[in-house]
């Protein structure tokens, strides 16, 4: 008697259908090497950028038929850092022929010099402490004596700085008259006296009368003969 088999009659078919299926969907080696040519590769996070690449958006943001804003013009008085401290009542205004004009309404006239110290106002008259009306020596330097100078014998702290002026132009000044400032311990400037003034006014508001002395011979003085 025949051995019977028990395999279904429809095992073979559907066998055969799951590799057919399982080769069909399964790619190709020289597919998979065709798609990977052709697959874009985006650029690592170190990559090098091709030359001439811009980072930045090259379109302008305004055009050239639009204006350009407005702007308010500049007030030079904003870049005057001196703007808004006092003047010192002791600058001087004006300096006249035979004298001077202050800021604080006093007139030094009749061809008096003046000394400013400490934000004090004093008649200077050197010419009487040298005995004569010239305050250039035979070599044409500024030399007046010892005593011309004797407020500041008188005061403390000193000033640390004498502004000088020597008239209607600038003259060296003496040797002699240099050193006994000097041994004040006062250092010295010495310009003509419009000049001098203007100095002066620049720094006792800067710096403070205090530190800023001066003393001014009129503008219109003459040697041997005065500014009268």
């Amino acid at each position: 008697m025949a051995a019977r088999s028990f395999m279904r009659p429809c095992a073979a078919p559907r066998a055969l259908r799951q590799a057919l299926s399982q080769a069909s969907s399964a790619p190709s080696r020289s597919t998979i090497t065709a798609l990977r040519s052709h697959a874009p590769t985006s650029p690592g996070p170190l990559q090098a950028l091709p030359l001439g690449h811009r980072l930045f958006h090259a379109v302008p943001s305004r055009r050239k038929d639009q204006e350009a804003p407005a702007h308010a013009p500049t007030d030079l008085n904003d870049l005057n850092v001196l703007g808004d401290i006092p003047i010192p009542s002791t600058s001087v205004d004006v300096c006249m022929y035979d004298g001077f004009g202050l800021n604080s309404g006093v007139t030094i006239s009749d061809g008096n010099g003046v000394m400013l110290v400490d934000g004090e106002v004093f008649n200077w008259r050197p010419w009487e402490a040298k005995g004569s009306m010239n305050l250039a020596n035979k070599k044409g330097q500024f030399e007046i004596p010892a005593q011309a100078f004797a407020l500041f014998d008188l005061i403390w702290p000193r000033p640390d700085l004498l502004i000088i002026g020597t008239g209607p132009s600038i003259m060296p000044l003496s040797p002699e008259t240099r050193r006994h400032i000097s041994e004040l311990g006062i250092r010295i400037e010495l310009m003509d006296t419009r000049n001098a003034a203007a100095q002066f006014n620049l720094l006792a508001t800067e710096r403070g009368v205090s530190d800023v002395a001066a003393a001014l011979i009129p503008v219109g003085w003459k040697d041997g003969v005065g500014a009268k």
